[in-house]
């Protein structure tokens, strides 16, 4: 069912949103220079200060970005007790301090900036100018310089039913009294984001967005499982109360006293008026999966890709690049596959048939999770030992390796990680689905190690976190998983594959797995293809398992143009490598160029080129 709506000004849904609100009015509101300067004072500013200043603007609207990173402390320890506010008017302040920031750093004057500076000012440009249209649109969450950009604010995977459980466990330290204290304010505001979302939820579904009903099935079991969970304290309580104990001298009693009628009598309300809504929903919702059958969905479409992909290419040239570079990696795939004795049939077919082979399965149930995750610490320590034969600049990559929670596993991928705090306090992580060892083959676990670790999301984000503040906030999609998928192919450079054919093939059969996305991604929200179609191609031009895909599809229709950041951002990385090796020719050298890559930090890939030009040049002398 396609519905329409009125063409959409951005200029009016801007003021429609109340930007007017005063960000200094909000609780805590404290800046580096005690609030928001106007752009004719910044030239009073060093470039340093200004960016910092827009870095703590940025935090007090994000808090809990604040206490990933590490540096919700001293002066800003007020943030560690704040969740951001994800109402209708949050939201909007937010994006009123978007965009007189923006107008900050643009009217800067840069003749005289260092190359480094500049690209943080174009950096900033780049993430604001593009949330900012995306808060122009009329509904769902924009991620400011970040990755999960999505139209449904509660949906199988988003919303605070699931990301606030496992940030207060994983991200918010507990080490004192004062950080139990800020884990109880958290958790006493958790009712109140949840009704936000909620408010944002019902407006969106009055102007005709509903999810499709598939997600929306997901969602309602979902959120039946985090009510059972949490009607007993469950996981919320039971980290305050595990971790508080370790706290030298502290008296654990209390914590739980006081957290349990929060979760019960708050919490579990909230959590039951969003399931209220989303059975109100499921009885209008329809199998459509994609944007192009919901109001402004072409135009939330074209701007998620751009906002996902940092490129202006269209869906049909996407979906086009991605079957050109499908064709390409099975042409690599098929003599492999032939050496192991699977000749007949496609490529698709051969590594269905691959996968069913014994060899490569891991045991079911509890017994295969830890041979899974055996598996991974192994595969990290080797790929950790060869990190100087590919970077002349080395980091120390704390990282560990966890579960994904129960609630979260049934609509989550198979695995994701990221960096950890800008003060190294807390690890990076590998987050690993096991809800089902039949999700992952010892062929595939390899390169799903290299993508999230080292020298991946979490090797990556180190270096980002050497950068200034706000550099170390801001990423930008197509670069991140670009640069993750550049990693698989160092790692198979390094020789991570050389004495295991089947583990090559997994290499291989996940790059195929991005290129396919392009092809899914487009065709489910640009061309009008069903859920089938998308789960079909990975299944039968790709030979992936129907118990991944599903998942992995689904992501697509909730997440629209975040799969397409992949395959693009990959491919400039070795579009601008090729090119450098060109022209330097013996003057070129591989951990030259990697270091002038991940060094650069995280950014649009116009900015990209240009740190590349500049490696160039310097290496030329």
């Amino acid at each position: 069912m396609t519905q329409t709506l009125p063409p959409l000004s951005r200029r009016n849904a801007l003021a429609g949103m109340g930007l007017a609100a005063a960000v200094a009015g909000l609780p805590g509101c404290r800046h580096l220079f005690g609030g928001s300067r106007n752009a004719p004072d910044d030239h009073t500013l060093t470039p340093e200060q200004l960016l910092d200043d827009v870095a703590w603007n940025l935090l007090q609207h994000e808090p809990d970005r604040a206490t990933a990173l590490g540096v919700d402390v001293g002066d800003h320890a007020a943030l560690r007790g704040r969740l951001k506010d994800v109402s209708a008017k949050g939201q909007a302040a937010y994006a009123d301090q978007l965009r007189r920031d923006l107008a900050r750093v643009r009217a800067y004057p840069k003749d005289a900036l260092d190359p480094a500076t500049r690209t943080s000012f174009e950096v900033i440009e780049s993430a604001y100018a593009n949330a900012l249209e995306g808060f122009a649109l009329p509904y769902g969450d924009v991620a400011v310089g970040s990755w999960r950009n999505t139209p449904y604010v509660v949906v199988q995977n988003v919303g605070g039913y699931l990301d606030l459980p496992r940030f207060l466990d994983a991200d918010h330290p507990i080490a004192s009294a004062d950080d139990a204290e800020a884990y109880l304010s958290r958790l006493a505001q958790i009712p109140a984001a949840l009704d936000g979302e909620l408010e944002r939820t019902r407006r969106a579904a009055d102007m005709g967005l509903i999810a499709p009903d598939f997600l929306i099935d997901r969602t309602i079991a979902q959120l039946e499982a985090s009510i059972s969970d949490a009607r007993s304290g469950g996981t919320l309580v039971e980290s305050l109360v595990r971790r508080t104990a370790a706290i030298p001298n502290a008296v654990t009693g209390p914590w739980q006293f006081r957290a349990v009628p929060i979760v019960t009598d708050a919490i579990v309300p909230a959590l039951q008026r969003q399931l209220a809504e989303m059975q109100r929903q499921r009885a209008r919702a329809v199998a459509d999966p994609g944007m192009g059958s919901r109001p402004g969905g072409a135009e939330y479409y074209s701007w998620a890709l751009r906002a996902s992909t940092t490129t202006s290419m269209t869906a049909e040239e996407i979906h086009q690049m991605g079957l050109a570079q499908l064709e390409e990696i099975h042409g690599r795939m098929d003599p492999i596959l032939r050496g192991l004795g699977y000749s007949q049939g496609s490529v698709g077919a051969r590594m269905t048939a691959l996968g069913q082979d014994a060899r490569f399965k891991f045991a079911p149930g509890d017994p295969g999770r830890a041979e899974i995750m055996r598996f991974i610490e192994e595969r990290i320590g080797w790929i950790r030992a060869q990190m100087p034969r590919a970077f002349n600049t080395l980091v120390p990559a704390q990282l560990e390796v966890r579960r994904l929670p129960l609630a979260e596993e049934p609509g989550a991928p198979t695995a994701y990680g990221g960096a950890g705090s800008k003060d190294g306090s807390i690890p990076g992580k590998m987050w690993i689905n096991l809800r089902t060892t039949d999700l992952h083959r010892k062929y595939d676990v390899p390169t799903l190690v290299f993508h999230e670790t080292i020298p991946g999301h979490v090797w990556q984000g180190e270096y980002a976190n050497q950068q200034p503040l706000i550099r170390s906030i801001l990423a930008f999609n197509a670069y991140s998983e670009g640069w993750a998928l550049y990693a698989e192919q160092l790692a198979d450079e390094l020789g991570a594959y050389a004495d295991n054919p089947a583990w090559r093939l997994g290499f291989l059969q996940d790059q195929a797995f991005r290129a396919c996305r392009l092809i899914a991604d487009t065709g489910l929200h640009a061309k009008g293809w069903t859920r089938e179609q998308a789960i079909a191609l990975f299944m039968d031009r790709n030979g992936n398992k129907r118990e991944q895909v599903v998942n992995e599809v689904d992501r697509y229709c909730s997440w629209p143009g975040q799969a397409c950041g992949y395959k693009v951002g990959h491919s400039e990385i070795a579009r601008q490598r090729d090119r450098a090796r060109q022209e330097l020719g013996a003057a070129y050298d591989l951990k030259a160029f990697n270091d002038a890559v991940v060094t650069g930090g995280n950014v649009p890939l116009d900015v990209l080129g240009r740190n590349v030009e500049r490696y160039v040049a310097g290496a030329r002398g």
